[in-house]
């Protein structure tokens, strides 16, 4: 009997990189982790990656046959196979991911952006499926953005298309420093971080009680804000409502830029629920050209917060074997 084919789906994070074999179905057999940041040099990192990821497929290997690994990483470029000057990752300059991973396997290697991976998975596993136009948003530490325009991710001339999270929303050399250099970015105020500054200034700029006001910055986070916000904290609360009213403006652009049918919002901030997506829903809809008013749909992810950047990054795979590319 032939063995199930599966992908290895491999997410790179600053501090982790989750990996797990998915078949086609989006059905993770195996899943598990490494140390992103204890490896200084990516020849290390991608020998234990590889070793681990040998591993773990040996509980597995009876049953399955690997035909390709996906990679998603913050600026990681398919074009290359590289990742460009990722600030939250502890190589720098331009990493030739692909190049090396490929010194350990003779398997097709793809690497890409974590927010174009995510894109992809939502279009194959998630609430996508049958869409040809839709952007994913995904808001985390940062603010990232994958963007499908007649069925196909958009990567541009140089696999960098669709940085919406360094757009300025505030332009000016007295606005927010972001982390990629630039002051203004839309990252600084619409992400988990964003989130969390928003909250200070606030609290700085009010004598509003608010039991967040114990807390330091380093302690503070968007969940215990977002608990703060469901208990009925005035001042979380409008932290989330400057945040989605960010978010909203920035989407009324996006939505001119691209007409998508829909737009997902994925990742921490996106599980505040109506927290985040009433005002931004409410902002994009008053920024919008009244030829799009009514017509675009903002909705959660269908994919699992804990799965979807491994289901996203094994999809480029299924992807690929599909076109045959």
């Amino acid at each position: 009997m032939a063995k199930k084919e599966i992908v290895v789906g491999i997410d790179i994070g600053g501090t982790n990189t989750i990996f797990g074999f998915v078949d086609r179905g989006g059905n993770i057999l195996a899943e598990d982790r490494l140390k992103t940041n204890h490896y200084e040099e990516i020849e290390v990192y991608v020998a234990a990656l590889y070793e681990k990821i040998m591993v773990a497929s040996h509980k597995i290997m009876e049953e399955v046959e690997i035909i390709g690994f996906g990679i998603g990483a913050p600026m990681g470029n398919i074009n290359k196979g590289t990742i460009e000057y990722a600030a939250g990752l502890p190589w720098k300059g331009i990493v030739p991911l692909a190049e090396v991973f490929k010194r350990h396997t003779t398997l097709p290697v793809i690497v890409t952006n974590d927010a174009n991976a995510a894109a992809v998975g939502e279009m194959i596993y998630g609430g996508a499926k049958g869409m040809k136009n839709f952007v994913v948003i995904t808001l985390g530490t940062g603010l990232g953005s994958g963007f499908v325009i007649d069925g196909k991710l958009v990567y541009g001339q140089d696999g960098f298309a669709g940085e919406i999270g360094h757009t300025a929303i505030r332009p000016g050399p007295s606005n927010r420093e972001c982390g990629c250099g630039r002051k203004g970015c839309l990252e600084t105020y619409v992400s988990a971080t964003g989130l969390k500054r928003s909250l200070l200034k606030i609290m700085a700029d009010s004598i509003e009680p608010s039991d967040l006001r114990s807390y330091s910055f380093n302690e503070l986070d968007a969940e215990i804000i977002h608990e703060a916000a469901k208990r009925g904290d005035y001042l979380a609360k409008r932290a989330f409502e400057h945040t989605g009213r960010m978010l909203g403006f920035k989407l009324a652009d996006v939505v001119a830029h691209t007409n998508p049918e829909a737009i997902f919002l994925f990742g921490g901030l996106a599980l505040a629920k109506d927290l985040i997506f009433e005002p931004a829903k409410e902002y994009m809809e008053e920024n919008l050209l009244s030829i799009y008013k009514g017509k675009v749909k903002l909705l959660p992810s269908e994919l699992s917060t804990q799965n979807a950047a491994v289901l996203g990054a094994s999809s480029l795979i299924w992807t690929m074997k599909e076109s045959n590319f």
